[in-house]
């Protein structure tokens, strides 16, 4: 391998959705910085088979504000 041309490879530290927290390595940041997971493999619907609603930033109430008006009918 060429010298200096690779990313620094050094443990993280994970926290899953419930609170529980593991170690992996990986280029992300700097050693020992934390990355905290919205959704993981215990609360995706692909793993869990169960589907919720997520609406961490706002989505569904700004497509409900947008198309408020669509399919109501006045009559003229």
């Amino acid at each position: 391998m060429k010298p200096d041309i690779h990313p620094d490879y050094h443990v993280i530290n994970i926290i899953m959705t419930d609170g529980t927290t593991f170690q992996t390595k990986s280029c992300m940041g700097k050693e020992g910085d934390t990355l905290r997971l919205d959704i993981d493999p215990k609360s995706h619907p692909a793993w869990t088979g169960v589907q919720r609603v997520m609406d961490t930033g706002g989505q569904i109430a700004k497509f409900n504000k947008r198309f408020a008006g669509i399919g109501t009918r006045t009559k003229g």
